[in-house]
C-alpha cells in the first residue's frame, strides 16, 4: 500500500487563515515535515492538533531526509509537508521531496491556501491576467544583473520576494534598468498587524525604502510596454475589421492580441465598446 504526500499551505501571518482542511490533514498525518519544529509546534497548538511526529525538513536537510520520507510513504503512511509560512515549494523547501515522491510512484496532493506572492499580486492594482514569479533575486554578481535585465524587458507583471535589508538596493537597481516611472508595489507584512501596501513608481519606492523597511516583503512590478505599442484607436480599428469579416467578439479579440501583442484585457475592454 502506497502512502500519500500532502502539501499543506499554512498562514503567512494571521493564524486565523489556517483552513479546516489543513487542520484535518495535520491531525491525521503520521508524519509532519516542517522547516522549524518549534514554529510548527506553535501552529499546531493554536489549531488544537497533536501531531504524531514532527521531522525537520529545511533547505539544509531536505536532500538527506528524502530517503527516510520515501520509506514512510512506502509503508503506506500519510506524510504532511508544511513550510514556516505559505505554500511549500514556493521559495521554500519541498520541490525536491515532491519530485522524489512522484518518481517513486507515490501520490502527491495539496491542501491549498495562502501564498504571499499571489496575495500581493491581487491587491497590487497592477495587471493580474499574465504574470511571472521570480522568487528571490541573486544577492550579487552577473546572475543578479541578468535577472534585473530580464525583468526590465518582461511584458508581464513581475512578482518577487526580497529581504527587507536589500529591498532598497533592489528597487534602486530596478528603477535604473526598468525606468524610474515604472509602476510598482511593495507589500509588507501581509495579513499581519502592520500590513502595508506601498504603491508608486520604482523611484518613489526606492526613496521610501532607503529610510528602512521591516518585515516580510513582496515586490510587484508593472510589465514593460512593448516598442511602438498601438493606441486604443488603432486596436479598435483592427477589432472592427475582424468583426466585419464575420469573427465573433472572442475570435476578434484573440486575433488582435496575436497580431499586436497588446494585453488581452485591454483589447477585450475595447471590444465591449464596439
Amino acid at each position: 500500500m502506497s502512502g500519500v504526500l500532502i502539501l499543506v499551505a499554512t498562514p503567512i501571518g494571521n493564524l486565523g487563515d489556517l483552513s479546516p482542511r489543513a487542520t484535518e490533514a495535520l491531525a491525521s498525518a503520521d508524519l509532519v515535515c516542517c522547516e522549524d519544529t518549534r514554529r510548527t509546534g506553535v501552529l499546531l497548538k493554536h489549531a488544537g492538533v497533536r501531531a504524531a511526529e514532527l521531522k525537520r525538513v529545511d533547505d539544509h536537510t531536505e536532500f538527506e531526509t528524502i530517503p527516510a520520507v520515501l520509506d514512510r510513504l512506502a509503508a503506506g503512511e500519510r506524510v504532511v509537508l508544511v513550510s514556516d509560512a505559505g505554500t511549500p515549494g514556493i521559495s521554500d523547501p519541498g520541490e525536491r521531496l515532491v519530485a522524489a515522491a512522484i518518481a517513486a510512484d507515490h501520490e502527491v496532493t495539496t491542501v491549498p491556501g495562502p501564498v504571499a506572492a499571489i496575495s500581493a499580486l491581487v491587491a497590487s492594482g497592477l495587471p493580474t491576467g499574465r504574470f511571472v514569479f521570480e522568487g528571490f533575486l541573486a544577492r550579487k554578481g552577473r546572475l543578479r544583473d541578468d535577472q534585473i535585465d530580464a525583468i526590465a524587458s518582461e511584458r508581464r507583471t513581475v512578482v518577487l520576494y526580497e529581504s527587507p535589508k536589500r529591498v532598497a538596493a533592489t528597487l534602486d537597481a530596478l528603477a535604473e534598468r526598468c525606468g524610474a516611472d515604472r509602476r510598482a508595489v511593495v507589500a509588507r507584512e501581509l495579513t499581519k498587524l502592520h500590513e502595508e501596501l506601498r504603491r508608486g513608481t520604482l523611484a518613489e519606492l526606492a526613496q521610501w525604502a532607503r529610510e528602512g523597511v521591516k518585515g516580510e516583503v513582496v515586490v510587484v512590478i508593472e510589465g514593460a510596454s512593448g516598442p511602438g505599442e498601438l493606441d486604443d484607436a488603432e486596436i479598435t480599428a483592427r477589432l472592427a475589421v475582424a468583426l466585419s469579416h464575420g469573427a465573433s467578439r472572442r475570435e476578434a479579440v484573440d486575433a488582435v492580441v496575436a497580431e499586436t501583442g497588446a494585453r488581452k484585457r485591454r483589447v477585450y475592454d475595447l471590444a465591449l465598446g464596439l
